[in-house]
């Protein structure tokens, strides 16, 4: 990255990983499989920083977390980074950018981003859990009842981080566009328009 991007980037880093760690403090109980669900907030931060730097901010939420407010765990740590960092993080990356290329508006993309990754983030928790707790032959069926029982509390919250990364990201477009042009994370989005022209 350009070396004049640096205090842009240090800042953008620093504040996306405030957002993460408070976003993935809001746990909502999912009582027989002994697990919870809550927006991640690793979509909009990949495709601000990048999907690198988001698995990196992730890593450093989810410890602080386990460490002082006994949320997630150690042992438990290099599965949640797999699951939110790595799978949310690349799909929110990747779903955000094609579709982009696909012609979709700023804020329907970034919504994308942010619903897929956070269903692909339980996804990837659900596949862990039948993987690690399951018996050869049962995996398959254990994958879809983990499923399940995330479902009527991560459909929803799916939507809401949906709106609220499409929602964050066109702010920032509207009102700081060179900002996020300087760190060269939106490639895809246009600069701003001129004055009076419809929005992106």
């Amino acid at each position: 990255r350009p070396r004049s991007a640096m205090p842009y980037l240090c800042a953008l880093l620093a504040m996306l990983g405030a957002a993460v760690f408070a976003i993935s403090c809001m746990p909502v109980p999912v009582p027989w499989v002994g697990t919870c669900s809550h927006p991640c907030g690793t979509g909009l931060a990949a495709i601000v920083v990048g999907p690198l730097f988001a698995v990196l901010l992730t890593a450093v939420a989810l410890l602080l977390q386990a460490l002082f407010l006994a949320h997630g765990g150690l042992t438990t740590l290099g599965a949640d980074i797999i699951s939110m960092g790595v799978a949310g993080g690349f799909a929110g990356y990747c779903v955000f950018h094609a579709a982009r290329r696909a012609g979709l508006s700023l804020f329907a993309a970034a919504f994308l981003a942010g619903v897929l990754s956070d269903w692909a983030t339980y996804a990837t928790t659900a596949l862990e859990l039948a993987l690690g707790l399951g018996q050869p032959g049962s995996r398959a069926a254990l994958f879809g009842q983990v499923s399940l029982a995330f479902a009527p509390t991560q459909l929803p919250l799916g939507v809401l981080e949906g709106v609220l990364t499409g929602g964050a990201l066109q702010f920032v477009h509207r009102h700081r566009p060179a900002l996020l042009g300087r760190l060269g994370a939106m490639r895809a989005v246009p600069t701003a328009p001129p004055r009076g022209a419809a929005d992106a």
